[in-house]
């Protein structure tokens, strides 16, 4: 199956794209938010595996500051996962012709996703797909984090970062590193998003997860109206596409077919 690269600015800045599969005047999309230290090549083959699975288009991008897109400022705390959410993904969604769609956010793209399905109707917008989630903040992924500092700052981590993220790096890394230790951060929630998502979601939770628990997905359940399924996959940390993907990428599919076809009455394209 095909992938092209195309050209996206936000606010005058090139954001890095990758689509596999068919355009969106033939197929429903489905649209990658990666991770807090993601980027497209992060992604690895969970894009394309996922357009031949499902035969809809499927479109990643990095965040402005990560991958090979063009830099930006350093927010202080989670709050620029608002901006994200309100100012870069519509941007994209616009550009990228996009019709009709599924987020499939992992991590803090997960969450991404929530706040703009809670916090903006947007009709092309039918269902979130969410790996690893995060709703509020937990004592385990703080210290994961501050772990992930000392690997950073005293380690190999950064080196290895370096390789996706070029002179991005160390934005890619303290964005999200930075923004949750904030001690502005350590009562954000998104209680409110979730009450106001009116789109079906799914939640894949790894049972090892050392940056979240399981009381990730209870949460949701508990604040959401909006249908909610979820697995948790055992022997599965932070990464369900990468730990179980056959498994994930199973779900994911089956919730697509059911939120973007069956409910419509059309088939998936070629």
């Amino acid at each position: 199956m095909s992938s092209t690269d195309d050209e996206i600015r936000v606010a005058g800045r090139r954001v890095e794209t990758r689509w596999h599969g068919p355009a969106p005047d033939r197929a429903p999309t489905l649209v990658l938010l990666h991770e807090g230290l993601g980027c497209i090549a992060l992604w690895r083959d969970f894009p394309a595996a996922l357009a031949l699975r499902t035969g809809y288009g499927v479109l990643a991008y990095s965040r402005p500051g990560y991958g090979s897109s063009d830099p930006a400022a350093r927010p202080r705390a989670l709050r620029y996962m608002d901006d994200e959410a309100f100012d870069v993904l519509p941007a994209v969604l616009d550009q990228a012709g996009i019709r009709k769609a599924l987020l499939v956010g992992h991590s803090d793209g997960a969450s991404i996703a929530t706040i703009y399905a809670g916090g903006r109707q947007d009709f092309r917008i039918r269902g979130l797909a969410l790996m690893a989630p995060h709703f509020f903040v937990e004592d385990l992924s703080l210290r994961s984090i501050a772990e992930a500092n000392a690997a950073y700052e005293r380690g190999d981590l950064r080196e290895r970062l370096k390789r996706y993220h070029g002179e991005n790096v160390d934005t890619a890394f303290y964005t999200w590193n930075g923004a949750w230790l904030d001690a502005g951060s350590r009562n954000w929630c998104l209680d409110d998003r979730l009450a106001h998502v009116r789109v079906p979601m799914l939640i894949v939770q790894g049972a090892d997860d050392q940056y979240g628990t399981t009381a990730q997905v209870a949460f949701a359940e508990e604040e959401t109206y909006c249908p909610v399924e979820t697995l948790v996959l055992e022997s599965c940390r932070h990464s369900p596409h990468l730990d179980q993907p056959e498994a994930t990428l199973a779900a994911i599919a089956d919730f697509a077919y059911r939120v973007l076809t069956v409910h419509e009455g059309l088939a998936p394209a070629a």
